[in-house]
């Protein structure tokens, strides 16, 4: 008979409720102010805790974005696993997998190009990085799996394939010259730089 798991104790709900408030705060107002416009002390005060509360959760304002946008990501990437699945080409599959991902990043620029920032260059053993790892593996996994369906390669021709993917997608969305670019724009680059380098 398995034992019922114990619900969590008051500390364990105060800290998740503090995580909850402080994720809300960060999440409004680097939605408009941008993250680099927005003070640690100001998420503090929105989250109504002290500025040394909001360091145990997350180190830097990049950790603090890389906690909101994570979520966000996340739901993305269902969101085009779901639109995939009715596509009939590898291309149509891989693009319909990727636009809610772009269009994520696309919400607010500037937060947009920091994650990405973030990912490539903040601490690897911090738990809000390796969510954000974790999430572009998860993405990468995605692709491989629609392209080893749809072009028969095998597994190991699929993951290489969707790692080019993966990177045409980040140096398209972090690129200056997309900078001013909408989802439409960008999904369209993205296209033409996948449809070269998969197998026909």
């Amino acid at each position: 008979m398995p034992v019922a798991t114990p619900p969590p104790g008051r500390r364990e709900r105060n800290k998740r409720a503090k995580l909850e408030r402080i994720t809300a705060a960060a999440g409004e107002l680097f939605a408009a102010h941008g993250v680099d416009e927005v003070t640690t002390q100001q998420i503090a005060d929105a989250a109504d805790i002290g500025t040394g509360t909001l360091f145990l959760y997350a180190k830097t304002k990049g950790e603090l974005l890389l906690l909101v946008q994570n979520a966000h990501y996340a739901t993305a990437l269902e969101r085009g696993r779901a639109a995939a699945a009715t596509e009939t080409t590898a291309l149509g599959a891989v693009l319909a997998l990727l636009e809610p991902v772009v269009a994520c990043n696309r919400v607010q620029v500037d937060n947009g190009r920091t994650y990405l920032r973030e990912m490539v260059f903040g601490d690897p053993t911090e738990p809000h990085h390796a969510d954000a790892l974790a999430t572009v593996a998860q993405t990468e996994e995605a692709i491989a799996g629609i392209l080893a369906r749809h072009l028969r390669v095998d597994e190991a021709r699929a993951a290489t394939l969707a790692r080019v993917v993966s990177a045409i997608v980040f140096l398209t969305m972090a690129s200056s010259e997309h900078l001013d670019s909408d989802v439409d724009r960008i999904v369209d680059a993205v296209r033409a730089q996948v449809a070269a380098i998969l197998p026909r």
